[in-house]
Order: C-alpha cells, then sequence, then structure tokens
C-alpha cells in the first residue's frame, strides 16, 4: 500500500490546499493530511478547530484522512507508514524553501521521498497569510478558501 503524508500549518486551508489533496488523492492509496500544532507560532485557529474544517472538506474522499502532529514530520510518516511526503508548490520561492526542507527529511531518514505537486494556476496567489490578511479587511475571501471556512474566519477575525 503507498501512503503518503501531506503536511502543513493549514491555518486555515484553502482551495489551493484543496487541490493538492484532490490531486495527490488520485497517486496514493492512502494520503494523510497532518495538521502541525507548532508551539513556537501563534496560529488564528487550534489545531483541532483546522483538523475540523479540512475533515469536512474530505468527506467525499475514502482514502484520505486527517491527523494532528507536532515534532517531526519525519516521525509523523513513520507513525502513519508514510514511504512519501507530499508538498504543494505555488512559487520558486516555494521550491527552494521545500527543496530544503526535503534535503532534511531525506538526511533524517533516507527511506522517504518528496514529492512536489504544483498548485493549479488558478490557486497559486493564494496563501492562509494572504487570505488571513484580505479577511483582516473585510475583502472578499469567495474563491480563496471553502464557503464552510468563510464563516469561521469572519467569526475568529
Amino acid at each position: 500500500m503507498r501512503i503518503a503524508v501531506y503536511p502543513g500549518s493549514f491555518d486555515p486551508i484553502t482551495n489551493g490546499h484543496l487541490d493538492i489533496i484532490r490531486r495527490a488523492s488520485r497517486l496514493y492509496d492512502k494520503l494523510i493530511v497532518g495538521v502541525l500544532n507548532n508551539i513556537n507560532k501563534k496560529p488564528l485557529f487550534t489545531a483541532e478547530e483546522r483538523k475540523s474544517m479540512i475533515d469536512s472538506e474530505i468527506i467525499d474522499l475514502p482514502n484520505v484522512s486527517c491527523d494532528i502532529f507536532s515534532g517531526l514530520l519525519v516521525d509523523f510518516a513513520k507513525q502513519n507508514g508514510a514511504t512519501v511526503i507530499v508538498k504543494g508548490l505555488r512559487t520558486v520561492a516555494d521550491f527552494e524553501y521545500e527543496f530544503q526542507m526535503a534535503l532534511l527529511n531525506k538526511a533524517l531518514n533516507p527511506e522517504y521521498e518528496t514529492m512536489f505537486l504544483m498548485t493549479d494556476t488558478k490557486y497559486s496567489y493564494i496563501s492562509s497569510s494572504m487570505v488571513k490578511e484580505v479577511a483582516k479587511y473585510n475583502g472578499e475571501l469567495n474563491g480563496l478558501v471553502p464557503k464552510n471556512v468563510i464563516s469561521k474566519i469572519k467569526h475568529k477575525i
């Protein structure tokens, strides 16, 4: 069985993230979306809230699940029997950062491969940070995040 993990903070999940999840779900027998709980950051949503938002968006994908993790990604992957780490890329800047992370993960555990998926061009400008910024100034969120996430963002902001 080919198992992959797709890690991220997903604060909040965007349509770009969902694009990567849906496409990666067709490539692997099982895809685990890993919500990073980084105690050094102050996210808008708790890890549990982020997981809940993702769970409601992946309900139609039977081979996709979501879990919260902290610590090293390679440890999370190992605990879940995954051998592939999926990373979404929007820009060259994303690639430079993610390439370094892929090399680090490979050094920590040579058994893991990182697969990069380019996001659909219609989502290439979307980031969770930008979504929060738009929401802060009462901007239009339609098309940036799933519909059920919009009300949750507005409630938090």
